[in-house]
């Protein structure tokens, strides 16, 4: 799950950092987004399932992760919808600003209530399928 988490923050800073990913953000969206949602539903679909039967104490943690992946979801979807109506760069930013700030504290809250127990789950499942395709 780090591992997962450092790449997706890693490719959410390269935007940040570098103005001229502005003028490519529809590839960006597609690449990024796309990696991020598909962590998310990873973890809706094959890992939190797993979890909350190993660790039925953890289904209100795992309640507040699955909101924050919808909510995350509904901000994916409104910086698609700027993309492709060529909002300008201030708004564009503000998406992403936005993304990044729910998707940090989404990162963190995650690594310190279940990062513990993914030390010790058996879990049958293929990575990519638990956590996305990266």
């Amino acid at each position: 799950m780090r591992q997962v988490h450092s790449r997706l923050r890693r490719a959410l800073a390269l935007v940040q950092d570098d103005h001229a990913v502005l003028d490519e953000l529809l590839l960006y969206c597609r690449g990024f987004c796309t990696a991020l949602d598909g962590h998310h539903r990873g973890e809706d679909h094959t890992l939190f399932p797993a979890i909350a039967a190993a660790h039925p104490e953890l289904r209100p943690v795992l309640r507040k992760l699955e909101q924050d992946h919808s909510m995350i979801g509904y901000l994916i979807g409104a910086l698609n919808h700027a993309v492709h109506n060529n909002a300008d760069p201030d708004e564009l930013r503000r998406h992403i600003d936005g993304i990044g700030a729910i998707m940090e504290s989404h990162f963190r809250y995650e690594e310190r209530q279940i990062l513990g127990v993914l030390e010790t789950l058996n879990l049958d499942a293929d990575p990519a399928e638990a956590l996305g395709p990266l």
